[in-house]
């Protein structure tokens, strides 16, 4: 898993010039050139890299200015269009017409060539597929930026001997690699927003590609998705109304992944469902009986839900595939949720707004009477409304309004229940119109609310709380003798942190490499001024080559520390 602290130890831009002046290059295409000043990125690049083209071509003005952001991330590749996807889930972050725009990222590239899949299994497995599988078909299924897809069969003895068609998932060459430099890239771009914004700290860029390497790291290793699939399966195992795809662990690694192939028709193909006698309201409830199944019973839920990665089947099953994002919720999460929800359909707000400051973190102090009359305001145009005529998505984009207004962010496993949540019923709205989601789930969170109040679970909780206090007086003395020997031996410590000072510091290294550079550029002249007196061979017209050759020199960084003074708008 990748790690920020290994990321945050890279503090020289230039470690990976040709990945910057690739980014730099398509920044500059898509007419982003004044992010490179509004970021200061400029101060902190090598010289080489400040000369690159910033004069996009013109055409590229005939598109919006979030549709340019859009191509320009699907042209630097999977970090960054992973990066897209996790932003639209982020309306605390990102304008709504960025985020509208986020949401069409497509994740298609070209496919890498069948050798390189043979080397990949070599390197896996220590065989090519065509000692693994009885068929194995060059021709990928699918491309996309983190891997392709392609199909095989492979013959099983249990329970009975037959061949069997897969699915084998088979990872981009060389992906690691490139998405860890992207990720030091942007760690560093994190920082330097912080450091020169204050207005973003709240958003904690730092805290999001902390949160992102995590989330891309887990989609990588396709061991983790099989696992995910494990567990998926046997926490929804009871419920015959699902099918999920069965994986074969002895042919998987974390670069290959094979499963079962799933012949079944696209959720979002209603024209086609209807035609083959699929009952789209049975599906539709059913579907979302899944994912509240999976949100608030079990905290652990297929995170996108999106028509690709839902088929239905034979007897109106639905089947889910795509395992590698996988969200997760505690059962407080939950319950805070829960109350949310039921507090503001019954207009009491100051319920609402406990549930609100649960739900969220925030960095400075709240003032709960603002943001109380604010919630009146919310809970007034939907404490009349029964809660089947609730809009998850509605409901989502005036919640982030008003949090953001207070300085307040959802945490991030809640942003993914939303847009799950909302992706569901965006297809409802394509199958099953009348079908409401959040009536479906009224009986998950009287559920979760009633067995908060059961016997058991209190007696449960008074255990627990009795436990901890019982551990705290036992550790209690040892824990006292320690501190009063670590004032005894003046072992006891204050940290203090300062903040603000980074961009001081990288001002005197700027201005540092600036002079070291004018007294290299000095000493040039000087040496070449001693050459030319010295009349060494070989000479032309009299004058030392060598010495000619060092006022060249000299003359291009003399021009070249001019051009990076001026660049900075002062001599």
């Amino acid at each position: 898993m990748f790690s920020i602290r290994r990321l945050g130890a890279i503090n020289r831009t230039y470690r990976h010039l040709t990945r910057y002046r690739q980014i730099l290059r398509i920044l500059f295409k898509y007419g982003f050139h004044d992010l490179v000043d509004y970021f200061h990125i400029d101060h902190y690049l090598e010289s080489g890299l400040q000369m690159i083209n910033r004069k996009p071509r013109k055409q590229i003005f005939r598109y919006s200015r979030p549709e340019r952001l859009r191509m320009g991330l699907e042209e630097l590749g999977p970090t960054f269009i992973k990066l897209g996807q996790l932003l639209s889930t982020r309306p605390d972050f990102i304008p709504p017409d960025y985020l509208e725009e986020l949401l069409k990222l497509q994740d298609n590239v070209p496919p890498f060539s069948y050798e390189e899949v043979q080397q990949i299994f070599r390197e896996e497995q220590g065989k090519d597929p065509e000692e693994i599988f009885t068929d194995f078909f060059p021709t990928p299924l699918a491309a996309a930026s983190i891997g392709q897809v392609h199909l095989a069969r492979i013959a099983v003895q249990e329970p009975e001997p037959l061949i069997r068609d897969v699915v084998v998932k088979v990872q981009r060459p060389g992906l690691e690699h490139n998405i860890l430099v992207d990720l030091e890239i942007l760690a560093q771009l994190a920082s330097l927003m912080e450091d020169h914004f204050e207005e973003v700290h709240g958003h904690q860029p730092a805290a999001i590609v902390e949160e992102f390497a995590n989330s891309i790291s887990r989609e990588i290793d396709f061991t983790i998705e099989l696992s995910n699939m494990h567990h998926f399966s046997r926490l929804l195992s009871g419920n015959p109304n699902i099918y999920i795809p069965e994986v074969f662990p002895e042919l998987s690694t974390e670069r290959i992944l094979v499963m079962e192939r799933v012949n079944g028709i696209k959720a979002s193909h209603a024209d086609e469902l209807k035609k083959k006698g699929y009952d789209l309201r049975l599906i539709t409830e059913r579907g979302a009986n899944l994912v509240m199944e999976q949100i608030f019973v079990h905290g652990f839920f297929h995170a996108d839900p999106h028509p690709g990665n839902l088929f239905i089947l034979p007897g109106n099953k639905i089947c889910f595939i795509d395992f590698g994002q996988m969200g997760r919720l505690l059962l407080k999460d939950r319950e805070n949720f829960t109350d949310f929800v039921l507090s503001m359909t019954s207009g009491k707000e100051d319920e609402v707004v406990n549930g609100i400051l649960k739900m969220t973190v925030h960095t400075k102090e709240v003032n709960r009477d603002k943001l109380t009359l604010d919630i009146n305001d919310l809970v007034s145009r939907y404490m009349h409304l029964p809660i089947g005529e609730l809009e998850v998505e509605k409901i989502h984009f005036e919640l982030i309004d008003l949090l953001s207004k207070h300085r307040l962010f959802l945490k991030p496993n809640l942003y993914l229940m939303f847009k799950t949540l909302a992706t569901v019923e965006g297809l409802g709205m394509v199958l099953a119109p009348e079908v409401e989601l959040l009536a479906l789930a009224e009986p998950f969170m009287k559920k979760i609310k009633l067995d908060r109040v059961h016997p058991r679970r209190l007696i449960d909780d008074l255990s627990a709380t009795g436990y901890q206090y019982l551990s705290l007086l036992r550790d209690l003395p040892g824990e006292t003798r320690t501190i009063l020997a670590q004032l005894r031996r003046g072992r006891i410590r204050l940290e203090l942190k300062h903040h603000g000072l980074r961009p001081l510091e990288r001002a005197l290294y700027r201005i540092s490499n600036q002079i070291a550079f004018a007294i290299v550029l000095a000493a040039q002249i000087v040496g070449s001024s001693l050459i030319v007196l010295s009349g060494i061979k070989p000479r032309w017209h009299g004058v030392p080559i060598i010495g000619i050759a060092g006022f060249l020199i000299a003359v291009i960084m003399g021009f070249w520390l001019l051009i990076s003074i001026l660049r900075r708008g002062k001599l």
